[in-house]
């Protein structure tokens, strides 16, 4: 996605959460602990994957996309298909999207990644956006609506 930002991917936290389960310091049941709704998110609203589960091997994983930011108002923190994401990002200014895996076979869930959309990514007209210009020599006033938008994003 073009507008997408701000990525944060948790790959290396899944690889830490394996190798503690393979070492026998977490047990199975610690980590295959997906709640109902999750599961029901994955049923309805997923986008299954050709990645096969790390701990039952015998499923594909799916992954879920939850979408929170202060436009949503009450649609805040609910799961959304892939295909409804660029629908949003052009008609909101700014929302927070994050990607679960899951597998319906042995309840093995995790976060995958993290990122903003919206159509404030594409502002500046710049593949790096509106901080780029802010950088390039902006003055402190056009750097302020910027930094606040970042502090919002990290709430």
């Amino acid at each position: 996605m073009r507008t997408q930002r701000q990525v944060v991917d948790y790959s290396l936290q899944k690889r830490a959460v394996l190798r503690e389960l393979l070492a026998g310091r977490v047990g199975t049941y610690d980590v295959c602990d997906a709640s109902p709704y999750l599961k029901n998110a994955a049923r309805f609203h997923g986008e299954p994957t050709d990645e096969r589960c790390p701990i039952c091997r015998s499923e594909n994983l799916i992954h879920v996309h939850y979408i929170y930011g202060d436009e949503l108002k009450q649609s805040a923190g609910q799961a959304r298909t892939l295909a409804e994401l660029p629908v949003l990002a052009m008609t909101l200014r700014e929302f927070q999207v994050f990607v679960v895996e899951v597998c319906l076979g042995c309840d093995w869930n995790h976060l995958v990644e993290q990122f903003l959309l919206g159509r404030d990514g594409l502002t500046g007209g710049t593949e790096g956006g509106p901080d780029q210009d802010v950088v390039g020599g902006g003055t402190a006033a056009a750097a302020a609506p910027a930094t606040r938008r970042r502090r919002e994003a990290q709430r």
